[in-house]
């Protein structure tokens, strides 16, 4: 094989690298479908974190990632943790166990680049541009088409769940924002792979917890839920962030920003595909409302 064929074909691996990152990710929602019908949501995350520990701490030794360096730096990312995997993957697991449609769920938590450029302003002392502003409207009235959508007068609230699931996704989009403010702030010297470690290692005892104290904590051991859980533990807690890091070391880590944008048509698309998961037009123009405003957003960040 030529060095000429040899970076071609690492240019297509490079390029195709964050497409596949991001369509991996996406596949986060479509697994808590899956699997919570056989296990509740907090035990079903214990479980996930306690095998994804597993592997990862042998994982960090083999690779020779270093540990977090200081007691300050590692309480920091564990708040982290507790934070953009305790409040983020349990409230959207726990939505979903309610009856949120997975595509909808992915939506509204995908506002986070959203919120982070605006909350970066007052917090970490950033700029908002007008385009931020801009944006932030255009998502809101985008969430509020999709919301409106699906109102039904015939039910408590909406179409399939109510107020609790709404509630529920709201505390993850409030701990996937806060989480990652938090850790741009204090978390500076975290190391990707063992810091994850630490940050999953939190995110653990904190569901753990919340299984031992809400639920029963019965499982299901079904052929689909134990696929669903090595698809999660391997493809995403492990393979994703890998993937993950091979990015950063090469420089993509812009561009797996910019297509997590595309997180929430990918995982409605697959959600109407494997669960006839259907949103009326109205919804599907408020989807592509509030991605442009999230863009648009983020980007105002970026130039500012």
């Amino acid at each position: 094989m030529t060095t000429t064929t040899t970076s071609r074909l690492d240019a297509v691996l490079l390029a195709s690298m964050p497409v596949l990152f991001v369509a991996l990710w996406s596949t986060g929602f479509i697994g808590a479908k899956f699997g919570l019908p056989h296990a509740e949501p907090f035990t079903f995350l214990f479980v996930r974190f306690v095998l994804t520990l597993a592997l990862l701490f042998p994982l960090v030794k083999l690779l020779g990632s270093g540990w977090p360096q200081g007691n300050a730096l590692r309480a920091h990312i564990a708040v982290s943790g507790l934070l953009v995997h305790g409040a983020y993957l349990g409230g959207v697991f726990y939505s979903i166990s309610l009856g949120m449609p997975a595509g909808l769920a992915a939506l509204l938590v995908g506002l986070q680049p959203l919120l982070t450029a605006t909350l970066a302003g007052p917090l970490l002392g950033e700029r908002i541009t007008p385009i931020q502003w801009l944006g932030l409207a255009l998502g809101l009235a985008g969430i509020a088409l999709v919301l409106g959508s699906k109102l039904d007068p015939g039910t408590s609230l909406f179409q399939g769940f109510g107020l609790g699931a709404l509630a529920c996704v709201l505390v993850a989009l409030a701990g996937i924002t806060l989480g990652t403010l938090y850790q741009k702030r204090f978390c500076t010297g975290m190391p990707l792979l063992s810091g994850t470690a630490v940050q999953y290692l939190a995110a653990g005892v904190l569901l753990g917890l919340g299984a031992l104290l809400f639920e029963d904590r019965h499982i299901e051991w079904t052929p689909t839920f134990i696929l669903t859980l090595a698809w999660l533990v391997l493809v995403l807690s492990i393979a994703a962030i890998l993937l993950l890091m091979a990015l950063i070391r090469r420089g993509e880590a812009s561009r797996v920003a910019s297509l997590f944008y595309l997180v929430p048509p990918v995982t409605a698309l697959q959600a109407w595909w494997l669960f006839d998961e259907r949103l009326p037009l109205a919804a599907l123009i408020g989807m592509a409302v509030t991605i442009v405003g999230v863009v648009m957003a983020a980007r105002g960040q970026a130039r500012g």
